[in-house]
């Protein structure tokens, strides 16, 4: 809850810093809304891996997003840990690096024991370049070229197949003798309370079997001898607050794992997906990363004890619940507009290229001031970006102290398909990005130059002066 001072007056920043009332508490990042450094240090100004954000944004340019590397490992590692507490079998947690894929990002969740999600050949190449051993990468997507498949199959990763056109693909470009390793995207037909664009389990929906095809797709895949079926996959969608429907999800598909050994599949994984949500705002109320982990386990166990089946490796996807909360994204306030009784706009030197979701999904974000936390909060603005549309509004109706431009607005919970999604829109290069821990500040992005945008322009000679 915001606190209130005498006066009347709300107060700045504080109120979003991670709350330790328990000094042996382990929070759940997701729960949080500021990574789990943030600290406000000389009263005023926004601390985050030991850095201060203002001294960032004065080194390394604005927009610059800002990834705490500690609050990345405990999220990884809760994860982890909950899975092998849970779970009497085998289970490997794989990062769906689409939230946020780069080589740093990759080497950090692959050091924490994580796996890689990808779905595309550059998602790929990205997480082998980074290290990532090829026997934890699983490549998915619903339209794979056959330049894509080929990659995959020569570096040895699990190729989650998606549909027929695939798998005949698949068995086409299998070289004599050779076996590729896949599993199997099955749609289960379960819903959820999300936004209709980020909702992939529904039967309608453009991703994986249909499970009317089960019957048909297990005899294919069991007559093929190139294609070592090894399990099967469903997602059900994005930023979940409830564990109802994994717990349905879980007790369907180990229904489709009795189905396959009827077909002489020997299916030995089971991937439940990811989804878990996280809190963007303060009455977001998502399960910790043990709540969700714990209920997926439990039902999962029961449901094979009740069919006699042996535990399968249990597989899971986060992305967005293991990097979101990790990165800020700073901001330089410019320009202001203030239109009598109707609203203020304050804008920034960034927006709708290096964070498309407000936009696309009418995405809500908080935002505090870096260098006036502590300041009480006393104007109500909207926070445009300086892009060239009317709709390039990042947050209405923010509650911020008197602003001023040079302020550094800090926008929480960007890590999860900011820079992933961002474009160059009106040529706006694309921000830096820096990993911050223990006081030290390392870039991993670099900053985009008008170079860069021109870089893969061609001008035929005859327009040439």
């Amino acid at each position: 809850m915001i606190s209130t001072h005498s006066t009347g007056v709300q107060h700045s920043g504080s109120q979003y810093l991670p709350q330790r009332h328990d000094t042996k508490a382990n929070p759940s990042p997701n729960q949080e809304l500021l990574p789990l450094t943030a600290r406000v240090h000389h009263h005023d100004f926004l601390e985050i891996g030991g850095c201060d954000v203002t001294t960032l944004v004065e080194q390394f340019g604005s927009p610059l997003y800002i990834l705490d590397e500690e609050t990345l490992r405990s999220a990884c590692q809760q994860y982890r840990d909950a899975f092998k507490q849970y779970y009497k079998g085998e289970s490997q947690v794989l990062y769906a690096s689409k939230a946020w894929n780069c080589l740093a990002v990759c080497a950090i969740a692959a050091s924490e024991g994580l796996g890689i999600d990808v779905v595309s050949g550059g998602e790929l190449y990205t997480a082998l370049e980074a290290g990532v051993s090829p026997n934890k990468i699983y490549l998915h997507g619903n339209n794979k070229s056959r330049e894509e498949l080929i990659l995959a199959i020569n570096s040895g990763v699990t190729i989650v197949a998606d549909n027929w056109y695939e798998l005949r693909t698949l068995v086409e470009i299998a070289q004599l003798g050779q076996s590729i390793r896949i599993m199997l995207r099955l749609t289960p037909g379960i819903e959820c309370h999300t936004h209709e664009y980020i909702r992939t389990g529904h039967l309608d929906s453009k991703f994986g079997f249909d499970p009317n095809d089960l019957d048909e797709v297990f005899t294919f895949v069991s007559q093929q001898s190139a294609l070592n079926c090894v399990g099967v996959h469903a997602h059900i969608g994005s930023q979940i607050f409830e564990r109802q429907p994994h717990q349905d999800l879980a007790a369907v598909m180990v229904q489709w794992l009795r189905d396959a050994a009827k077909y002489g599949l020997n299916i030995t994984e089971l991937n439940v997906g990811g989804g878990l949500g996280i809190k963007y705002i303060e009455s977001d109320d998502p399960p910790s990363i043990d709540e969700w982990v714990k209920a997926i386990c439990e039902v999962i166990q029961e449901a094979c004890v009740a069919e006699n089946l042996p535990l399968p490796k249990l597989l899971s996807e986060p992305g967005r619940s293991l990097i979101a909360t990790a990165c800020v994204t700073a901001y330089t306030i410019g320009s202001s507009k203030v239109i009598p009784e109707i609203r203020t706009y304050v804008a920034i030197d960034g927006g709708m290229s290096d964070n498309p979701r407000p936009i696309t999904y009418q995405s809500v974000y908080r935002a505090v001031i870096a260098n006036k936390m502590s300041s009480p909060l006393t104007e109500t603005v909207t926070i445009a970006g300086k892009h060239c549309e009317s709709g390039d509004i990042l947050i209405k109706n923010a509650l911020l102290p008197k602003t001023e431009p040079e302020d550094i607005l800090v926008v929480m919970g960007t890590g999860a398909y900011n820079y992933s999604m961002a474009s160059n829109y009106n040529r706006l290069p694309r921000p830096a990005a820096v990993v911050v821990a223990n006081g030290e500040a390392n870039l991993i992005l670099q900053r985009e130059t008008y170079q860069d945008l021109i870089r893969q322009d061609c001008l035929p000679e005859r327009l040439k002066k």
